[in-house]
């Protein structure tokens, strides 16, 4: 609509409001994401710049390195031709690959330039059976941590944050399962699963996370008890925020870098409770370091003085182990500033 004042023409306010175009809004919108990705890469490199200093963080990380490289490349290096398949059995003075119907396999072998580490009971390669078990185990690990720490995180988000009645029951249940010895829960729940049909991988992860959570949910509730008296909660409570997107978009990213690193300790304690469940008979049916102990301590290595079996396993468990609490305990140092070295 046009108007006249005092002889000129002018536009009404409402057609005379400039509009952005298509243009300033992809404008816009580039710069954000430009500023969010410079952002995050210069939180990244502090994190670096602060991590390289921590001797004990690096050592940690290397170990886990040459394990992920083994548990990646076994397909690969099995396929060119490099590594033996872990399931098959080698026959013969020369320990070739047995054939169907051949029956002299080649049982405890001692170590050699043809078979490192040895044949174990049924003729198989002990090296290549390392060299896979490294998957399986690390992936146990993995999974029973990514099961505790969601648990756990819900449980004390929750409990920390809206507090009151709900929080007297939610910590009653953890207080229950920390009071609760944790392999004896296991043993329990693995029992039940076996005679239920269960036992593999997934099964054995999921019961070590439900066992290790409730350290996790004492740890966010805390953190989320500290986390909802600060400004930026009441702030957000003040522009109508709703109480679930304040627990869940403002304190738990603020609690997530804590939960982080408990979560890599939590894989090393995942590792070494599956060795154990395996070392009972336990464990998932599946290629694990822990399996290979039960299988040499099942045909007597000790007497047969075949003590390359058992050792060999051993050591990839403690190495495994302690590079994830290596690692762990650095990055504790990192975001926890009162554990900082100075």
């Amino acid at each position: 609509m046009r108007r006249r004042v005092h002889g000129r023409l002018s536009l009404s306010s409402t057609e005379g409001t400039a509009r952005p175009g298509p243009t300033a809004e992809r404008l816009t919108l580039q710069t954000l994401v430009v500023d969010w990705a410079h952002n995050e890469w210069d939180r990244w490199r502090k994190f670096l710049r602060v991590f390289r200093k921590s001797r004990l963080g690096m050592l940690g990380l290397i170990l886990l390195l040459i394990f992920v490289f083994m548990a990646v490349s076994a397909p690969l290096l099995t396929g060119l031709g490099l590594l033996r398949n872990q399931d098959g059995r080698l026959c013969g003075v020369d320990l070739h690959p047995c054939a169907p119907t051949e029956a002299n396999l080649a049982r405890y072998i001692p170590p050699n330039g043809v078979v490192w580490l040895g044949t174990d009971h049924l003729g198989r390669d002990i090296f290549a059976r390392l060299w896979w078990g490294t998957q399986i185990t690390i992936l146990i690990g993995f999974l029973a941590s990514v099961v505790s720490m969601g648990l756990g995180t819900f449980v004390g988000l929750v409990a920390g944050y809206y507090g009151g009645w709900i929080d007297e029951i939610l910590m009653r249940i953890t207080d229950f399962f920390l009071v609760l010895p944790t392999i004896v829960l296991a043993l329990i729940l693995v029992s039940f699963l076996e005679q239920s049909g269960g036992g593999t991988s997934l099964t054995v992860a999921i019961v070590i996370g439900i066992t290790l959570w409730a350290a996790t949910a004492r740890l966010v509730r805390s953190q989320a008890l500290s986390l909802k008296q600060r400004q930026f909660v009441d702030r957000a409570r003040a522009i109508g925020a709703s109480q679930s997107r304040i627990a869940w978009r403002h304190v738990f990213p603020n609690a997530f870098s804590l939960v982080f690193a408990e979560g890599i300790l939590t894989i090393a304690v995942a590792i070494l409770t599956e060795s154990f469940l395996s070392y009972l008979g336990l464990g998932p049916d599946a290629n694990t370091w822990g399996k290979m102990i039960e299988e040499a301590l099942q045909h007597s290595v000790l007497v047969r003085q075949l003590t390359w079996w058992i050792i060999t396993p051993g050591l990839a468990i403690v190495g495994v182990v302690l590079g994830f609490t290596l690692l762990g305990y650095a990055l504790d140092e990192i975001v926890n500033p009162r554990l900082r070295r100075r």
